[in-house]
């Protein structure tokens, strides 16, 4: 009998061991989810400032243009008018 104790004490050590050892891994793989998480929410951040850094950008270079049309279209008719 006394066998059977000790194999049912064994047993039910090595099921908590392994217990343990899932509940680890399950905290490991969630603290590298919520780091690669973090990570690629930095990255489209990043991203998304450059891309609307370059839109300004070009809006205020269309708006130049646009301007120095107007400028040119407006010296062409005082020109004709002469």
């Amino acid at each position: 009998m006394a066998t059977k104790a000790s194999e049912a004490r064994s047993t039910e050590a090595r099921a908590r061991a392994e217990a343990s050892f899932r509940k680890e891994e399950r905290a490991k793989d969630g603290a590298k989810a919520m780091v690669e998480y973090q990570t690629n929410s930095r990255v489209v951040r990043e991203k998304t400032a450059r891309l609307k850094a370059l839109r300004l950008a070009k809006e205020a270079a269309d708006k130049e243009v646009g301007k120095e049309k107007e400028v040119g279209r407006a010296g062409k008719a005082a020109a004709r008018k002469i």
